[in-house]
């Protein structure tokens, strides 16, 4: 049993009573539901409903609420119920798929609607008395936390072959790392790898920035690369040091983060292969480029701001297998927080690339001198020069 109002809020139970009062059977479902029973944090609430989207919208309407048909050939209304969004989806079941899209028709029965789901784990559904109901046997595998596909692996990668790439997020995410990775899925992921070729590479790079924010995305990558789903995705990266990037993360207290992990495994065109927006990737540039420079920990710092030093101090110790040296974090803590203070109004005699050239080296020698130069002894330096 869930309890629906102080899980998933009384705007969530009351949108479930105005379609019961409408004469319909809805029910909670997907990660919401998942995420109750395994005790995690909820972002998003769906729900599902043998009511057409017509009239999905129409009893929002009458309830004053505001609905969105953001996919109503589809069967999706966003109902917001005191300012809140919610997914409201009458049950489907697939008529036929193409490996990126599906033809739908709508359903009446969960079972049907649960078949065309992807994982066991996500086809568990609670109805607004908070009972839940399990069509195809999925809590099993939520107990256990095993990531299976539903039904005939081969059959659920074919209609979307996303699911190749979600496979290995969910278990990221949500399996028990002692028992390994699913064997049959695993199985059907490598041999459909050619499918991840039809995929844009936007959608593709959400998944990949989504699997490596997990806090141990590492036993997943690897098993990508085994199968050789890594070398699909990003060729020429290695899976090698990611495990040893996390422990290094872990022991300094550094949150999960998908572009720093991207920096330790590599690869050929990063950038343009995941669809990185621009920050994205000149943060990775940055980085990658940072990791092979023989930069002090006081140069990183200044250079990089704080946060971004400690990313490449994380990427070195990893490399090298060690732990961040607190010496060298405090170093570049304290790079980072040191302001130039010689300015080209301070250089009137200079102009164009000389003033340019003059900034640098100065900004240079105060560097060097572990950031104790003053202003006046730079300029002092200039004069004498």
């Amino acid at each position: 049993m869930i309890d629906i109002a102080a899980q998933f809020g009384p705007a969530a139970l009351q949108l479930a009573q105005v379609l019961c009062d409408g004469g319909h059977r809805v029910w909670f479902v997907g990660g919401c539901v998942r995420n109750v029973l395994m005790g995690r944090a909820i972002t998003d609430v769906d729900l599902t409903t043998d009511a057409l989207p017509e009239t999905v919208s129409a009893l929002a309407i009458a309830a004053d609420f505001k609905a969105v048909p953001t996919g109503f050939a589809h069967g999706t209304v966003t109902v917001v119920v005191n300012g809140r969004p919610f997914e409201v989806t009458t049950l489907r079941r697939d008529l036929a798929t193409d490996g990126r899209h599906a033809t739908v028709a709508f359903a009446t029965d969960i079972a049907q609607d649960a078949a065309r789901r992807d994982f066991t784990m996500n086809a568990l559904y609670a109805g607004p008395d908070g009972q839940v109901s399990d069509p195809i046997g999925g809590m099993p595998d939520l107990t256990a936390r095993i990531v299976r596909f539903i039904g005939e692996p081969q059959a659920r990668i074919a209609e979307d072959y996303l699911r190749i790439l979600r496979f290995f997020r969910f278990h990221a995410w949500y399996a028990d790392p002692d028992n390994g990775i699913e064997a049959e899925g695993l199985a059907a992921c490598a041999a459909n790898l050619d499918g991840i070729e039809r995929l844009s590479r936007e959608r593709i790079g959400s998944e990949i920035k989504k699997l490596l924010s997990a806090p141990d995305p590492g036993p997943a990558v690897a098993a990508m690369g085994r199968c050789g789903a890594l070398i699909h995705v990003l060729p020429g990266a290695g899976a090698a040091s990611l495990p040893v990037l996390v422990h290094v993360e872990q022991v300094a207290g550094m949150t999960p983060d998908p572009i720093r992990r991207l920096a330790i495994l590599g690869g050929e065109d990063v950038a343009e292969r995941l669809r990185l927006s621009r920050a994205e990737a000149a943060r990775l540039e940055r980085l990658t480029t940072a990791m092979a420079d023989a930069e002090s920990p006081h140069l990183l710092g200044h250079r990089l701001g704080a946060a971004e030093a400690m990313d490449v101090l994380a990427l070195k110790s990893a490399l090298s297998g060690r732990e961040i040296d607190p010496d060298k974090a405090d170093q570049a803590r304290f790079g980072a927080a040191q302001v130039f203070a010689v300015s080209a109004a301070d250089l009137p005699d200079l102009q164009g690339p000389a003033l340019g050239r003059r900034l640098r080296a100065l900004r240079a020698a105060w560097v060097a001198s572990g950031f104790t130069l003053s202003k006046a002894a730079l300029l002092a330096g200039e004069n004498e020069g």
